[in-house]
């Protein structure tokens, strides 16, 4: 992930090949993250047996793992767990490009945690992962509390509540992903069990990033819980001109996707004009949703948590 030659080819394939993974149907862990890394690389001292098998990054995505799809051991008990505490740490050598391109879209990596407050959809996965190398080239443990990310630096520390439950956890991030669609999060097995997210497979959340390196700085609360269940909706685009914004609405209101809505906020000081579709049911709904807009050849909706 740094210079060139060999450190080159090690990072395209780890942020191309892991949280690529092939869509897991049940129970919904949404395209595991864990193992964004996971893909091929050059030969050498990554290659190392790890708990009786040889975690390869050579390998292509499709040859790289034991199992073809994701699953969880039995019930997890979380009460004999403990949190991560937050502490300062280097930046990893690896997982930290930015920008970088994934399924042709670009992220670019924050330069801290500090101030990211962000409201999705989390997803999390477990045994297909267990063992096998991070985007960070940390081992992936499905009994510790972390997280993978697209944006946060590998690693830093985020708490995430379940809006649904006001259920919490402090995670590590030490992975890049998810890349599925609409997803803001990919939590560990323990993580999601601890806060409710499993067996569900996926879940509304909030996430709060953790700035260790803040003097006197308090853990950020876990995000309020009001009892409503939380609506989500997909912003199909911003605008300044009104009538672009009115045009798109018509467009999104004869495709009968449901609840078409054209609402005024200030982004950066410029007063804007957003289409959104929603509330939506479920996680299920937004994904068939986003998959019929993009197929109307529009750009992909962002996924907003209200």
């Amino acid at each position: 992930m740094r210079a060139a030659g060999v450190a080159a080819l090690l990072l395209a394939a780890l942020l191309l090949a892991g949280c690529g993974g092939a869509k897991t149907r049940k129970p919904g862990y949404g395209y595991g993250a864990g193992g964004s890394s996971r893909g091929g690389a050059a030969r050498g001292t990554d290659e190392r047996r790890e708990g009786g098998f040889r975690d390869d990054l050579s390998q292509s995505q499709e040859r790289r793992y034991r199992d073809s799809a994701d699953s969880v051991p039995p019930p997890l008990d979380v009460s004999k767990l403990v949190e991560p505490v937050p502490k300062v740490e280097p930046r990893s050598l690896y997982g930290n490009k930015s920008p970088y391109t994934v399924r042709g879209q670009t992220y670019r990596v924050l330069s801290s945690a500090r101030d990211y407050d962000e409201r999705g959809i989390a997803s999390f996965y477990g045994n297909k992962f267990h063992g096998y190398k991070t985007s960070s080239l940390e081992n992936y443990d499905m009994y510790a509390f972390s997280a993978a990310s697209t944006t946060l630096p590998l690693p830093s520390y985020a708490r995430v509540t379940n809006l649904e439950n006001g259920k919490s956890v402090i995670v590590r991030v030490n992975d890049r992903g998810p890349f599925h669609d609409n997803r803001l999060i990919d939590l560990s097995y323990a993580a999601a069990v601890k806060i409710g997210i499993w067996p569900k497979g996926t879940g509304l959340v909030e996430v709060r990033g953790i700035d260790p390196g803040q003097p006197l700085q308090e853990l950020p609360a876990p995000a309020v819980v009001t009892g409503a269940h939380p609506g989500i909706y997909l912003q199909v685009g911003a605008f300044a001109d009104a009538e672009n914004a009115e045009r798109l609405a018509r467009r999104l209101r004869q495709a009968d996707l449901g609840d078409v809505q054209v609402n005024e906020a200030m982004v950066n000081g410029r007063r804007v004009r957003r289409v959104r579709i929603g509330p939506l049911a479920s996680v299920d709904r937004a994904d068939q949703v986003s998959a019929r807009i993009e197929g109307m050849g529009l750009p992909r909706p962002q996924v907003a948590v209200d």
